[in-house]
């Protein structure tokens, strides 16, 4: 394949993607004369349709829609190499992208704003969207990951510490309701919950297994909507005990449980994890959480 034959397969890519022509071109920061030019060529040399043209823009083909898988992968091997050109070297410096959900900010945003003040030439990426981020691509250098630990062969896993969980209440909330006995007393009580009946959080679980579903009055599907409701009274949730120590008004409704902790892992890719800037932003993290809030 020539560099022209991948620069058509390339905009081929960015027409499925955008759907239009004007979309591609402002992705791929050419004229849009220019897609349509590469398109054009692209069908004629291959002898076949790869899109449909209607009103609204271009439809993949059934030979486009092969091609394009091809290009997906294509495309996303040079992200992968990017992202490793990025991260090699030996000086701590340049761009490093960090992941953990949004929940573990707090805690993670002073660790890798001390580590930037360290190393002045780092650029910070903090991501904490919802969606797992490929580190196979690039797309972070170091990941905070909660739950079983990862199991992708080429990653490397670390543990790091544990978020210790206990039900928190309101004030308000116990000045209306009270607090439970013990754990057998939970039922007649008001509960701030994921919006998701198959919850795979331990103390989730836990929590189904002893309550009536009604019971679970408030849900959301944002874990800092959850912290909201139960600071507002709406019902008794769990919180990490880092989370907890943020609002000292809070009562803890039972006693810490141990098997409700989630375990939290460092997880790098094996081919940048030896790198300089991701070996320092491992141990600035690993140096930080032993001085985080626990249990009381």
């Amino acid at each position: 394949m020539t560099i022209s034959d991948w620069d058509e397969i390339r905009t081929a890519y960015h027409v499925a993607r955008a759907g239009t022509v004007s979309g591609a071109a402002q992705a791929l920061g050419v004229h849009h004369a220019t897609v349509i030019r590469h398109i054009d060529a692209l069908e004629a040399r291959l002898g076949a349709k790869l899109f449909q043209r209607h009103a609204r823009g271009y439809t993949a083909t059934e030979a486009g829609t092969d091609l394009l898988q091809v290009a997906q992968v294509t495309e996303d091997q040079f992200s992968q190499l990017a992202g490793r050109i990025k991260g090699g070297g030996s000086d701590i410096a340049g761009e490093i992208a960090i992941t953990s959900l949004a929940d573990f900010a707090p805690l993670i945003v002073p660790v890798l704003t001390r580590f930037q003040r360290d190393h002045p030439g780092i650029i910070m990426r903090y991501l904490t969207g919802a969606r797992v981020f490929r580190m196979e691509y690039g797309e972070a250098h170091v990941a905070v990951r909660a739950g079983p630990a990862p199991q992708d062969p080429d990653n490397v896993v670390q543990p790091f510490c544990e978020a210790q969980v206990a039900l928190f209440a309101a004030p308000d909330y116990v000045a209306r309701y009270g607090l439970p006995k013990d754990a057998s007393d939970l039922a007649g009580h008001r509960f701030v919950a994921q919006d998701d009946n198959f919850a795979r959080i331990a103390y989730e679980r836990w929590l189904r297994a002893r309550v009536p579903a009604q019971a679970i009055s408030f849900r959301a599907t944002d874990t800092r909507a959850q912290v909201q409701g139960i600071l507002a009274g709406a019902g008794l949730g769990f919180l990490s005990h880092w989370e907890a120590a943020m609002h000292p008004d809070l009562v803890q409704a039972l006693p810490y449980n141990p098997e409700l902790s989630v375990p939290l892992w460092l997880v790098t890719h094996v081919d940048l994890h030896r790198t300089a800037k991701v070996q320092a932003a491992l141990a600035a993290l690993k140096a930080a959480a032993p001085h985080w809030p626990v249990r009381a």
